[in-house]
């Protein structure tokens, strides 16, 4: 099964692409680790991680306490880097709340909390320093575990940092608490750190007044970008990073509940590769039982991953990964000839009709040129919105779907009619549940049966072949 999302015709996308999820499975490239000329490509590991969790997050416990479940914790961190270091890795990234665990208050997150300084005000190299700064033996051990290894290593943790009274935006208990990711390099060094800003319902934690857009250079594969879980759905960090700081690379931790159709792991990773033409490195928790699995290396050609939900194993993914990688889109840092399929894509869209919204709907001069047979445009909801679609009908065509200003393109060929139904989707408005948030989405779903109302139920096997592009313009409301 093959999926190619495409972003020709925006400038900033962001696509959920239903043909990339699967009930289970692995591909996890460790084992398929080919030689490649050591100019070209970097070795890098991600590790899905089944986190030893509190048996009482709410509980209020000591730094004692808190640190004997870390090390726990971190103990398998450093068996996970010396399998690594073996294996000649050079960067290696663990997941979001894989440390300390997650459903806590902010009270009792506080003994979890190591104290961070600036890594642009201070130097630091935490395990040849120990003693510089009280509460931070997370952060000692995950700096000495970077030079056993000697590698560049990505981890998440808490964090607090205080603050006075005189700061407006400073918590009434004098400090502040983040969700944070830190990178060190090879050496031990603090390279950088990154403190969440789009919390999805963390209590514990505060949100950075100001986002941080981080990036850290490497010496085997120059600049990377950072960021953490729900951030990636936002234009704020994610877009805004690679739109602005040329980045090739991002390391992604996250603790991802996988919610079908639209919001599996794999699927929002792999997604994002191809619509930007970059690496992502995403390391994912492994909490079958909460719905949590999914990790991978994702370039826009090819995918490493591991989901699966019955497993409770940890799985380590290790690959070789181009130092500049080669899109489908024609973005700025692709290299090479674009994949036949979406050439011609790109000619059938030279021809595209003109479009205009007025008032709430959109008109569309020529729009017979996309399919001939006219297939209906019908509305359900999925995941709590509601969706414009159109049926996939036939082995192949061409087909396009719009709400408000948003359309969504699709060609696709089948080698084989079956009796699934497909459609093609698009919703371009506010989102009320668990969350407020204007959103903007193309989609293909495989429907749960073929009433047309089963389209948006939780199918959890696809297979097509499509290429698929939106226009979505460069509204930043959009996550």
């Amino acid at each position: 099964m093959v999926c190619i999302m495409s972003g020709a015709r925006s400038k900033l996308a962001l696509f959920l692409c239903g043909c990339y999820v699967v009930a289970l499975g692995a591909h996890t490239g460790e084992e398929s680790v080919a030689e490649h000329h050591e100019a070209e490509y970097y070795v890098a590991a991600v590790y899905e991680h089944p986190s030893i969790l509190s048996p009482n997050p709410l509980a209020l416990i000591s730094r004692q306490e808190a640190l004997e479940l870390m090390n726990q914790n971190l103990d398998i961190y450093e068996q996970q880097v010396m399998t690594a270091a073996q294996k000649g890795v050079q960067i290696i990234v663990f997941p979001e709340d894989g440390i300390h665990g997650f459903n806590f208050t902010r009270t009792s997150i506080y003994p979890f909390l190591d104290f961070m300084p600036s890594p642009q005000v201070v130097g630091w190299n935490p395990c040849l320093e120990p003693r510089r700064f009280n509460d931070t033996e997370v952060l000692q051990r995950l700096s000495c575990m970077a030079i056993k290894g000697d590698m560049f290593l990505v981890a998440n943790l808490g964090t607090k940092q205080p603050c006075h009274s005189s700061d407006p935006g400073c918590p009434n208990d004098g400090r502040y608490q983040f969700n944070t990711n830190v990178v060190f390099s090879n050496k031990g060094t603090l390279v950088d750190r990154y403190r969440k800003h789009n919390l999805y319902f963390e209590a514990a934690f505060d949100v950075p007044l100001n986002v941080d857009h981080i990036t850290f250079d490497t010496p085997f594969a120059g600049r990377f970008g950072i960021f953490t879980c729900f951030d990636i759905l936002f234009f704020d960090p994610a877009v805004r990073l690679l739109r602005d700081y040329k980045v090739k690379h991002v390391v992604y931790p996250t603790a991802w509940m996988n919610q079908l159709p639209l919001l599996a792991a794999i699927e929002i990773q792999k997604a994002f590769a191809v619509a930007f033409g970059i690496n992502v490195l995403a390391a994912n928790v492994h909490h079958p039982v909460l719905g949590m699995t999914g990790s991978g290396i994702h370039t826009p050609l090819e995918s490493f991953w591991y989901h699966d939900m019955e497993n409770p194993k940890s799985h380590l993914i290790i690959a070789q990964v181009a130092k500049n990688p080669v899109g489908l889109i024609g973005a700025e840092n692709a290299t090479g000839e674009t994949d036949p399929s979406h050439s011609k894509f790109l000619k059938i869209l030279s021809g595209d009709p003109y479009c205009e919204k007025d008032a709430q709907e959109v008109h569309c001069d020529e729009a017979t040129k996309w399919n001939m047979n006219a297939p209906p445009t019908f509305h359900s909801e999925m995941m709590y919105d509601n969706f414009t679609l159109v049926p996939v009908w036939g082995k192949e065509g061409y087909l396009h779907v719009c709400s408000n200003g948003l359309c969504c393109y699709l060609l696709y060929e089948r080698p084989t009619l079956s009796e699934e139904l497909y459609a093609l989707g698009v919703f371009d408005g506010l989102h009320t549940v668990h969350g407020t948030y204007y959103i903007q989405v193309c989609a293909l779903v495989r429907c749960g049966g073929l009433g047309f109302g089963t389209c948006g139920q939780e199918i959890t096997e696809y297979f097509l072949y499509l290429s698929f592009v939106s226009d979505l313009g460069d509204d930043p409301r959009s996550p």
